[in-house]
């Protein structure tokens, strides 16, 4: 359905939402290259660590590269999650910098459901992506001892943690002056997932990283999420992992609500 329609129609905040959401999922579908990157490179990082790294790493810890392949699972969703939001900010601020976002303020719906349209769509394409990053895990061996409400805790703080990474690139996207810039400023929250308890213990790191690496956002929820998926208790982990989370999509949704009238005014 077009822009022209919603118009016509007098759509609600809710239809708006939902037709710029299929819009922008048509456009990530359209764009292959981008969807087999999504795809293709969680895949070659799990084959790259397993295969390459595991063997030596889990050995030195008395394990397998099963073990190890157990142990590095969430970190490659969640660094999966981050390539794939990436792409949330080039079309954001290619929705900003190309007029787009000044044609839809002659139409009686709000402009932000465009944001949020962009936010969904990309929560939806990582959700394709992690489930293709476990569907492969399972296949190169691993197992679980998970019971469904643990696999689904797991999922659920993968999936949150999706969201909030999507919704600080589209904040990023939007204050971007180009689709280049709006790349760039989130690359450097492409490799937390490396400075994390994600592909190594935080006691095996030097010391002057370690202090980082056990309290930046991401290693409460890759351990709580790896703790569930081996069928064990979080402990306090989890809710930790979740103020966090919280805590990114707050600071996010005020820097948008600041923001996003003056941009589209511009």
């Amino acid at each position: 359905m077009s822009t022209e329609r919603i118009a016509m129609s007098g759509a609600s905040g809710l239809t708006a939402f939902h037709i710029f959401t299929v819009r922008s999922l048509k456009h990530s579908f359209r764009d292959a290259e981008s969807l087999l990157m999504a795809v293709l490179l969680p895949l070659m990082l799990m084959l790259v660590f397993t295969f390459i790294f595991g063997e030596s790493i889990a050995s030195g810890q008395g394990g397998d590269r099963g073990d190890y392949l157990a142990y590095v699972l969430p970190a490659i969703a969640l660094t999966a999650a981050g390539f794939g939001a990436s792409y949330t900010a080039v079309v954001v601020s290619n929705d900003m910098t190309t007029g787009f976002m000044n044609r839809l303020r002659t139409m009686p719906f709000p402009s932000a459901t465009v944001l949020l349209g962009h936010a969904a769509s990309s929560v939806v394409r990582n959700l394709l992506a992690t489930a293709v990053v476990v569907i492969a895990a399972f296949a190169l061996g691993f197992r679980t001892d998970a019971s469904a409400a643990q696999f689904l805790g797991a999922v659920g703080l993968i999936a949150l943690w999706i969201l909030v990474i999507t919704t600080v690139f589209a904040v990023l996207g939007m204050v971007a002056g180009s689709a280049e810039a709006a790349s760039g400023y989130g690359f450097i929250l492409l490799f937390l997932p490396y400075l994390s308890s994600g592909f190594a213990p935080v006691e095996t790191m030097p010391g002057w990283m370690q202090g980082f690496a056990g309290h930046q956002p991401m290693t409460p929820i890759i351990d709580s999420s790896r703790a569930l998926l081996n069928g064990d208790a979080p402990g306090a982990e989890w809710w930790i992992g979740i103020v966090w989370c919280a805590g990114f999509i707050a600071i996010a949704v005020c820097l948008a609500i600041a923001i996003f009238p003056r941009k589209v005014a511009q």
